[in-house]
């Protein structure tokens, strides 16, 4: 496979169950470029984001999805946004006191799930909000997709420094007619694969270990990317909406205006001179 970060769907033919394996590598070391999240922090952000690559691959419609969590624990907000051509982008903001803390609940506390779907067409997205039952990414999910979906599902995460991956397996309409044992054999097997298993192995390993004895088709795998170069013009464009005067108080007070755009993990500078450009009259040709 020529790309580090990709999702690979694939089929268990005979017992009519369909997977998905992520892999994030490249795209998972450039989310964590100039972050120095706690381990826990990056690792539930690694987690949603190898989950929000599952399901925006597995999108009918084309347009972007965002996952945003948020509560009053450690973890305030951790925000996943991936488009359809599976350019993924997040970031999570939390305080220190989420070091040494582990789960959804611990770090999250008393939050929220919220899914959007912004498609061309619509005048409004569609928002979905989801209960946090589960104590881990892959269990809020599970639950959420087997309810929204009408149709079983299991996740397994995992996540590090270099890292982040998913595997995901559904259970579809004629599963049992197919082998009434199937999905609970599967989903066993399923269940002993190692962190470092999913981190660190190509595909076909990790589905020959697991499910050796069944007939396991591999769909085109897809790349996943993150592309989110810098929009000075937007940056400039919100600046002069401020007004100078405000921009000039702001230069009093720091020197220099600093503007950082979590999601896309970039940073713009101002100084004085930049802001005195911002408001300069084109020059008048004669």
């Amino acid at each position: 496979m020529s790309t580090t970060s990709y999702v690979q769907r694939f089929l268990l033919e005979d017992l009519d169950i369909r997977g998905v394996l992520v892999k994030l590598d490249d795209v998972w070391q450039a989310l964590l470029e100039n972050r120095d999240y706690p381990p826990e922090v990056r690792d539930l952000l690694g987690a949603m984001s190898a989950v929000a690559s599952v399901i925006g691959g597995n999108l009918k419609q084309s347009g972007r999805l965002t996952i945003q969590l948020q509560g009053h624990g450690p973890v305030s907000l951790l925000v996943v946004d991936v488009t359809e051509a599976l350019n993924l982008r997040g970031y999570a903001k939390a305080s220190d006191e989420a070091a040494g803390k582990s789960g959804v609940i611990d770090l999250i506390g008393d939050g929220q799930l919220l899914l959007t779907l912004d498609m061309p067409g619509l005048r409004h997205p569609y928002q979905s909000y989801v209960p946090l039952e589960g104590d881990s990414v892959a269990s809020v999910f599970e639950h959420y997709l087997t309810q929204s979906e009408q149709q079983p599902a299991v996740l397994h995460t995992a996540s590090s420094a270099k890292a982040a991956a998913c595997l995901f397996l559904q259970k579809l309409p004629d599963a049992d007619k197919r082998d009434a044992d199937g999905w609970e054999r599967v989903t066993h097997l399923a269940s002993t694969v190692r962190d470092d298993e999913l981190l660190e192995l190509p595909p076909e390993d990790i589905l020959t270990r697991l499910f050796h004895q069944e007939t396991v088709r591999l769909l085109d795998a897809r790349e996943v990317t993150h592309h989110w170069p810098k929009d000075q013009e937007k940056v400039r464009d919100m600046l002069r909406s401020l007004g100078r005067d405000e921009l000039d108080a702001m230069i009093a007070e720091h020197d220099v205006i600093l503007i950082h755009d979590d999601l896309s993990n970039h940073e713009y500078r101002f100084t004085a001179e930049d802001v005195a450009a911002l408001f300069a009259k084109p020059p008048t040709l004669h």
